[in-house]
């Protein structure tokens, strides 16, 4: 196995796992960039060049078929793999919740909450098998994995699920040195949360700005987590902005 260590992140395009993958190079990974778009994959990888090695996928999260070729790709490429970071997500429109149709809701599901547990399945046959044995997982679960926005129904349930997928991962992957943790974001400045500049609906109606942070802060707290030795595990963590609407009463 080679010394250097080996991550994938999905969703790695834009935003969030962009800024992670950007992190991880400069903490020393070669970071396999997963995505459906090719270009985007290809603008981060310019954006790593000076700092790191990293090698574009493009991958559907909801396409268990893709999934499967991204794992192969890695194992084919590197012949380890230390790190997951199940990234990528997305969310339904903002209907009253009795307009969300079946097929929103289950697009929702197949990438939010399906895929990272296909791509964990594969993370965890891979770590169990290597030498030395054992890896790390890193699961975005989302503020909304604590409380919902108003109209989020479909994006809330696969967030709060991820949580329970983080802790029953977790215990399964003791026995093989697997380490599963979860990193729970709020308002990082990233294209999905442009509209909070403008405003977006609150719980009680209004409609306002919430102030969000730069999502190099998110970046540098996956790369801390990924940077721990494997006894030892952030289970869960809150990065947010400071004075965004959650704590208390907003």
């Amino acid at each position: 196995m080679s010394t250097t260590k080996i991550a994938i992140v999905t969703g790695a395009g834009t935003g969030v796992g962009r800024a992670a993958s950007l992190a991880l190079m400069q903490a020393g990974f070669t970071v396999v960039l997963a995505g459906r778009r090719l270009e985007l994959l290809q603008e981060t990888q310019k954006l790593g060049e000076a700092i790191g090695q990293s090698l574009p996928v493009q991958a559907d999260m909801a396409d268990p078929a893709s999934i499967a070729a991204l794992f192969d790709k890695t194992v084919a490429t590197y012949g380890q793999l230390d790190l997951l970071f199940n990234n990528a997500g997305m969310g339904a429109p903002p209907v009253p919740f009795e307009d969300l149709s079946l097929q929103q809701w289950q697009t929702v599901v197949d990438t939010n909450l399906t895929a990272p547990f296909l791509c964990t399945q594969h993370a965890f046959r891979i770590m169990k098998d290597q030498t030395p044995r054992g890896g790390r997982i890193i699961n975005n679960g989302s503020i909304s994995a604590h409380a919902p926005r108003p109209f989020s129904a479909a994006y809330t349930s696969t967030k709060h699920a991820i949580t329970g997928l983080t802790k029953s991962s977790n215990l399964d992957g003791r026995a093989y040195d697997i380490a599963v943790g979860q990193i729970d974001i709020g308002n990082a400045a990233t294209p999905m949360t442009d509209r909070m500049v403008q405003g977006v609906l609150q719980p009680d109606g209004r409609t306002i700005a919430e102030p969000r942070m730069d999502a190099k802060a998110v970046g540098d707290a996956v790369a801390y987590m990924a940077g721990l030795p494997l006894d030892a595990n952030v289970l869960f963590m809150t990065v947010m902005a400071t004075k965004m609407p959650f704590v208390g009463r907003g």
